[in-house]
């Protein structure tokens, strides 16, 4: 069975073709950034080629339409008929989606409704999802939610200390993201463990950054709420912080609410703090340099993250796992030594050389000490996979 996963963002579109025989086969991978704009990188990659150029893309139709293309002059596929299911990426599906769901006319009213809960997301995954029912009319299109795997949380953990109406008729409430690399992660490393009901924190760290509590497979608490906007500091955005600090702004510094929403997501974060760039990698090289803000920015990120493992250890009564993933979490090394550091309390202890060398892994690494009572993994990101996985057992 082949399956295309689909990942698409605002100017960019991400495809990978899988062949399900006894073992998923990545056969290629397409990635085009820049839609829209005068220069669109893509990029092809399988097993005998490794193609990229500049180009310009108009919109995610035409991007999706080349993207086949490619598949078909570059041999995965000689016709898109061979192409068995597609998946799509769909950051926001509420309350009603827990699991993958065959893409139809009610389906996609009900993500147009939960846009104004992911304005940058919900959109452009539904215009993805129009132009492949174009192109590809007779296979089936299937939706996996980066919010599905969070709605096993329980009241006590989404729900928000405001009035329970504003629940029951708006469904303001801790929804979850990334869901989608939380639940791939934490499968792996469930059968790593080989454990009755193990205990797992994930922590998917990138510029956008969420931290995920699970028992036994299942999502009871994560740090980013209502919207991506919540919990540890990101790339850009501020992570959580006191809500009366958007009046202050409005009423004391005349800021309009556009400006006020601007600031939170686009110039705070590490940028905000650092002054310098949301690139962990610019921050870090920085600290070489003696720049006191570039290392402050690093010991917020690392404090902050411990401040979430060790409530989630609480609230589990227990811990089994630590688990880092997502871009900054795969390759910043030094903050995953700062972070284990604050929770040596809990008998957790990093193998220093064995963190250094993760930052090359293709997809896991164990990187905790041997007398350590916690396992720590380093492990690869690969929405794409948990996809296609979802899409094929639809």
């Amino acid at each position: 069975m082949k399956i295309l996963a689909i990942n698409s963002g605002s100017s960019s579109l991400k495809l990978t073709l899988f062949d399900f025989k006894k073992t998923a086969v990545e056969l290629a991978k397409i990635h085009l950034d820049g839609i829209g704009q005068k220069n669109c990188r893509f990029t092809f990659k399988s097993a005998d080629k490794n193609i990229g150029q500049n180009m310009h893309i108009k919109n995610h139709e035409a991007g999706l339409k080349f993207a086949l293309q490619l598949l078909q002059k570059h041999g995965p596929i000689k016709n898109p008929a061979e192409i068995d299911r597609v998946g799509h990426r769909v950051v926001h599906g509420g309350e009603k989606y827990t699991k993958a769901s065959l893409i139809d006319a009610q389906l996609i009213k009900t993500v147009e409704k939960l846009s104004n809960l992911a304005p940058l997301h919900n959109p452009i995954n539904l215009e993805t999802i129009k132009a492949c029912k174009k192109l590809l009319p007779r296979i089936w299109q299937i939706a996996v939610f980066d919010t599905a795997f969070h709605q096993t949380m329980p009241e006590k953990a989404f729900l928000y200390g405001l009035p329970y109406k504003l629940y029951e008729k708006e469904k303001i409430r801790r929804y979850g993201f990334h869901g989608i690399n939380h639940q791939y992660v934490t499968e792996k490393t469930l059968k790593l463990l080989k454990k009755k009901n193990p205990k797992i924190i994930s922590c998917h760290l990138g510029n956008g950054s969420s931290i995920t509590a699970s028992i036994n497979g299942k999502s009871i608490d994560t740090s980013m709420g209502f919207t991506p906007l919540e919990g540890v500091i990101m790339g850009t955005r501020s992570g959580s912080i006191d809500p009366a600090i958007t009046f202050h702004l409005q009423h004391n510094l005349k800021m309009k609410p556009d400006s006020v929403d601007h600031l939170l997501n686009y110039e705070s974060g590490l940028l905000g703090l650092s002054g310098i760039s949301s690139d962990m990698r610019d921050i870090y090289h920085s600290i070489k340099k003696n720049h006191e803000k570039a290392q402050l920015a690093i010991e917020i990120l690392a404090y902050q993250i411990a401040k979430y493992c060790g409530a989630y250890a609480a609230a589990m009564q227990g811990l089994d796992a630590i688990i880092f993933t997502g871009g900054l979490g795969e390759k910043a090394f030094y903050v995953r030594e700062k972070v284990c550091e604050y929770l040596n309390f809990l008998s957790i202890k990093l193998d220093k050389k064995k963190n250094e060398k993760a930052t090359k892994i293709e997809d896991l690494a164990e990187i905790s000490h041997h007398k350590s009572k916690i396992k720590i993994f380093v492990i690869a990101a690969n929405e794409a996979m948990q996809i296609a996985k979802e899409t094929k057992n639809f």
